[in-house]
């Protein structure tokens, strides 16, 4: 790994808001409290350096006191998502025919296809559609969920650097809207997360995707002398001996936030003599017990998804 390396993350769409009159549709998908996130902006130079302590043997972070890593009860409180159920797999069809089959079915029309690559949809024509949804029957309400679990999945859950992009191979788990919330969503987001730290550790690679703001949250939370004040201790007062009563997701706390400082090489400096003398891995507070997304159980779970992707056990 080259020391201090600066590594590009690609710049994220915002998530746009959603219309409350869907929520208990989106609560029984399983996407509610990860819809509830918005925007996380990350800190780049703390990329660098969890990067450079990441091995890919073990998927875990080297620091002084051991080895640790992302867990899937950590994705279950920051993004409040499914951890249990079903693999998230299926086929890799990049037919001209499956695309447009799939998107009619899901979308009731004709997708907007990437140039480069005939099997991604272009986000915002999503979001667009789902925006002039009337929400005046249960089949508008369902597409308008669909189309905004799509877009969760392409801008928060799996991205890749076609970030304006979302690949058609998630369609096929959306067409049945009563087994949305039965995949193991949790699990293949943190795989993707492995995925994408295994990759970027690599000495060639000049750019990370994936999930980070998941990254971004646990590193925060974990190891508070390299975390910015979040929005739960902004907006709130809490006596010096008191902890903040957290709620999932976690990483709702954390976003519109700003971070003051110098140039990035100080700050990744900074980070990296930050991370080397940490000595003390906190445990991330738990949230308050009346909130229970739906199937976040915490517990062993298969962790496949799609062509390509390793298992992790």
């Amino acid at each position: 790994m080259q020391p201090n390396r600066n590594l590009l993350v690609p710049k994220l769409d915002p998530p746009q808001s959603w219309n409350l009159r869907v929520e208990n549709y989106l609560r029984a998908t399983g996407f509610y409290h990860v819809s509830r996130i918005g925007m996380i902006r990350g800190f780049h130079p703390l990329l660098a350096a969890l990067v450079e302590r990441w091995r890919s043997e073990t998927h875990t972070f080297v620091l002084p006191v051991g080895e640790v890593t992302v867990t899937l009860e950590d994705v279950a409180h920051i993004f409040g998502l499914p951890i249990d159920g079903e693999p998230v797999s299926g086929w890799t069809d990049s037919s001209s025919d499956f695309v447009q089959s799939q998107s009619m079915a899901i979308f009731g029309r004709q997708p907007v296809l990437s140039r480069n690559s005939k099997s991604y949809i272009k986000l915002g024509w999503v979001r667009s559609i789902r925006d002039e949804e009337p929400l005046d029957t249960e089949e508008s309400i369902m597409r308008y969920v669909r189309c905004q679990i799509f877009c969760l999945l392409g801008s928060t859950l799996f991205t890749d650097k076609l970030t304006a992009y979302a690949h058609a191979k998630y369609l096929p788990l959306l067409r049945d809207f009563e087994r949305i919330h039965t995949y193991s969503w949790g699990s293949a987001c943190l795989a993707h997360l492995y995925r994408a730290l295994c990759r970027a550790s690599r000495y060639d690679t000049k750019e990370m995707d994936g999930p980070l703001n998941l990254l971004f949250v646990w590193a925060w939370g974990r190891m508070p002398c390299i975390a910015p004040v979040p929005m739960h201790s902004q907006h709130s007062h809490h006596s010096q001996h008191s902890q903040p009563m957290l709620t999932i997701p976690i990483g709702h706390d954390w976003f519109d936030f700003s971070i003051s400082g110098h140039g990035d090489q100080q700050l990744q400096n900074w980070a990296n003599a930050s991370l080397g003398g940490w000595s003390d891995f906190s445990a991330m507070h738990s949230p308050s017990a009346s909130v229970d997304p739906r199937g976040t159980s915490v517990g062993m779970s298969d962790e496949r998804i799609f062509d390509g992707l390793e298992f992790h056990k």
